[in-house]
């Protein structure tokens, strides 16, 4: 009870200390508000970067795991998907993937260099996608090769201006396709700028881009606990269909086109990670094959953007370091301008803890009220950085941090001030004019 009287009253004296300094009390109370300030809004911008990114993770799917090819040695086909859909007892669904640009027109309307994405019709299985209008195309236009596509949202939107797109005719590189569904909205450059995008069959695409190949091949596994085994088992297969180890590759020898390293002997060797999988040539600047986890992606992706975080944290903590400053500049001023203050109340009686407690009382002053300031200030910069286009978000645990740093701040500042005001002699207090 005697502790938290003796807190009232170096409060109450701290408040009326301040008061009589009004306008060197607010500078120093703008110092400390533009520190915090200056911490909520990074980390609010810093934050919102990462669950942006996030985002467009997930926005892929779930527990998708991406086999892309990188060289003519590890050419994929159709046939490797359904290989891994029926050797791989962890995936649920795999399916090839095509990825090209074409001209696109309909009626007298032409966009160039309109992404095409061939799949089949795992698709919206795959990527948690499903149509908001129409349907997928089935398993029967993946295998008879049928010219059907379903649109992006925004590029239906966009190409047909609110008419009904189901049942339209439009070329992609002049060759005739039938609309059959609408994909549902991911948002602007959400899940690989699907809005934008005409997704055909895997067939189709071939036709289109005069090739048997394909690039990529997504696979989904069962749930998250069966994406490292799935990874695993797909290593192995790889490694076997490509004659990876100590055997040379038959392909190596005779290249179709530009040689890698003509007339050498090569042997393809395997990198493989916790959650990925490289396949290289020796010597090489990449890989030819990768299998890599999204779900990896995210973690790394989600650890990078917290180091940045703390990196602008830290970079904001120095505008607060500076209202510190601000605070033990100002405290010190008032010890030298109050000695005769200082020295009437030691005569009184007032003890060191006393006088300790004032002026510490004064810098936590400082400091809360600058701390309150400075988080509206935070919170009105993070809204209008959200509405001038870049993404922010407030979080409980930016605000607590920038509080507590202020806080400390404040107290750590005013230590010396007050240790100093209470070692003052009553004598040579009082002797001050």
């Amino acid at each position: 009870m005697r502790f938290l009287m003796r807190m009232w009253g170096g409060l109450e004296s701290a408040f009326w200390g301040l008061r009589g300094n009004r306008l060197r009390s607010l500078i120093t109370i703008m110092g400390v508000a533009i520190g915090v300030a200056s911490i909520v809004t990074l980390v609010s911008i810093g934050e919102g970067a990462r669950l942006a990114v996030i985002r467009q993770f997930e926005n892929l799917g779930t527990n998708i795991i991406q086999v892309e090819s990188h060289h003519w040695v590890a050419r994929l086909g159709i046939e490797d998907a359904r290989d891994l859909e029926s050797r791989v007892p962890t995936i649920s669904a795999a399916m090839p993937v095509i990825q090209t640009t074409a001209r696109l027109k309909w009626r007298r309307t032409i966009r160039e260099d309109v992404p095409v994405l061939g799949v089949d019709e795992n698709f919206p299985y795959i990527r948690s996608h499903p149509v908001t209008a129409g349907r997928f195309f089935s398993r029967l236009h993946v295998r008879e090769r049928l010219r059907v596509c379903v649109l992006g949202y925004q590029l239906a939107c966009g190409l047909f201006g609110g008419r009904d797109p189901l049942g339209q005719s439009l070329f992609i590189a002049d060759q005739r396709f039938r609309v059959i569904g609408v994909l549902e909205p991911r948002g602007p450059g959400m899940a690989g700028g699907i809005d934008q995008t005409v997704v055909i069959p895997v067939t189709a695409a071939q036709r289109l881009t005069r090739s048997y190949k394909v690039d990529a091949i997504w696979a989904k596994a069962a749930d998250r606990a069966s994406v490292e085994p799935a990874l695993v088992q797909i290593g192995r297969i790889f490694r076997r269909k490509f004659n990876i180890g100590d055997q040379l590759h038959p392909q190596l020898q005779t290249p179709p086109t530009a040689p890698v390293g003509a007339g050498s002997r090569q042997r393809l060797v395997v990198v493989e990670g916790e959650m990925d999988l490289k396949l290289r040539l020796p010597g090489s600047s990449g890989p030819i094959l990768t299998a890599t986890s999204l779900n990896e992606l995210v973690r790394q992706a989600d650890e990078a953007n917290r180091v940045m975080i703390l990196m602008l944290g830290g970079i904001a903590s120095v505008s607060l370091l500076v209202g510190g400053l601000g605070i033990m500049n100002i405290m010190l001023v008032s010890v030298s301008e109050r000695k005769r203050e200082i020295g009437l109340r030691k005569a009184l009686g007032a003890t060191r803890a006393d006088l300790m407690h004032q002026f510490l009382a004064e810098a936590l002053l400082l400091s809360l009220l600058g701390t309150a300031l400075g988080l509206g200030l935070g919170y009105a910069s993070a809204e209008i950085v959200t509405r001038y286009g870049l993404e922010s978000a407030l979080t409980a645990r930016a605000s607590y941090a920038a509080v507590l740093a202020a806080l400390v701040v404040g107290c750590t500042f005013g230590v010396y001030p007050a240790y100093l005001a209470s070692g003052l002699p009553p004598a040579e207090a009082l002797r001050n004019p």
